[in-house]
């Protein structure tokens, strides 16, 4: 079966997996512990911290390690909660739901919505016209977006934060491992997890200040900040693959790729008439096709299920939002209708995925067409 839902998870890449067993067998002692052994699993953390911290462009020590993006939301929400004293938080309207359900909790009454545009970026005029009236406690705007793989203006959402001196927190997940992770380091927090890009699952990281108020409390790791004991084999096998990642990121490659996404887009638009591509008027990831597909009675699941016995492997969008009958609230803010909605599917490939499984998939897409019109 060919696999085109990445954005949801990578399949674990070759490095990470050696990496990740190496550390198994070499890092056997707990970081926290007095001896060699500790100290031995402590230095590769240390190691791993200065490698991020590279990449990102800030200090080791704002590094956390994380289980994930989702707890790395939730404690971003939490330290601003404990630090705000009636103050609101924005938050833009395509967010991943774990930044959205975390906004919720902490501030229930206090949670507004930024606005995107038709084309799924983010508005900056309203966020430099409202910033200036009022100062919320936090203004969260992610990199890329799961569901359409719009690339957000996430550096100029941070330029108009700093000029009013307000915290930025950016959720990287699906912009690190697909596009260089420089610059990322100038946000006041930065979340990113490792199964997006190739790691393992259930590890992550979190780029904040110092005095971060930690979710987990129970003991001193991470210098106070996120209470257990750290995943080291987890962690190493992460920069095992973000290495790889950003090693073969040069403009060439990612000007190819996006060649190949493009292509495929084309031949969608003839082998299906009607159909859609979402954000197809702004940058996007190059592994990322959100399409709005022509009507048909249970327009996405007819289309999954299809594909799925043609041996094709692709989403209706978030992963995290799978089993949800409300529609995405990523295409209504892009005031898409709930119908246009309920026929979008997602087709993410991954760095190994070629050429010629987009031309295979296109033929899966095609073929699926013809059986359902018939």
């Amino acid at each position: 079966m060919l696999y085109f839902d990445h954005n949801a998870t990578h399949p674990l890449s070759r490095a990470a997996r050696e990496a990740w067993l190496d550390a198994g067998e070499r890092f056997v002692g707990n970081p926290s512990s007095p001896h060699r052994l500790g100290a031995r699993a402590d230095a590769a953390l240390a190691q791993a911290r200065e490698k991020l911290a590279g990449w990102l462009g800030c200090e080791p020590l704002e590094i956390v390690w994380m289980s994930g993006a989702t707890e790395a939301a939730n404690t971003v929400l939490h330290h601003v909660a404990a630090l705000a004293s009636g103050g609101e938080v924005w938050v833009s309207a395509i967010e991943h739901p774990c930044v959205l359900a975390a906004a919720l909790r902490y501030f229930p009454k206090a949670r507004r919505l930024i606005p995107v545009r038709r084309d799924g970026t983010v508005d900056l005029g309203w966020l430099h016209a409202e910033l200036a009236q009022s100062r919320p406690a936090l203004v969260a705007v992610m990199a890329a977006n799961n569901e359409t793989g719009v690339l957000q203006p996430w550096r100029e959402a941070l330029a108009i934060c700093k000029e009013r001196g307000v915290p930025f927190f950016c959720d990287a997940a699906q912009w690190v491992g697909k596009q260089p992770a420089e610059g990322l380091g100038a946000c006041d927090f930065v979340s990113g997890c490792a199964h997006k890009f190739g790691g393992p699952q259930g590890i992550g990281f979190l780029k904040c200040p110092a005095d971060l108020r930690p979710l987990l409390v129970g003991g001193p790791q991470e210098e106070g900040r996120r209470a257990g004991t750290e995943n080291v084999a987890g962690v190493l096998a992460m920069i095992a693959a973000l290495a790889e990642r950003e090693s073969a990121m040069t403009v060439e490659t990612l000007n190819e790729k996006s060649g190949v996404r493009a292509a495929f887009e084309a031949g969608l638009r003839r082998a299906v008439p009607g159909a859609e591509i979402v954000g197809a008027g702004a940058d996007r990831l190059w592994n990322t096709v959100s399409a709005v597909m022509p009507e048909l009675p249970d327009c996405r699941q007819r289309w999954v299920v299809k594909l799925d016995k043609l041996g094709f492997a692709v989403s209706t969008g978030s992963a995290c939002a799978s089993g949800n009958e409300e529609p995405s609230h990523v295409l209504a803010a892009m005031n898409y209708s709930n119908a246009e909605a309920g026929r979008a599917l997602r087709f993410s490939g991954g760095w190994a995925t070629g050429a010629a499984d987009w031309d295979a998939l296109l033929g899966g897409l095609e073929r699926a067409w013809r059986e359902m019109q018939s």
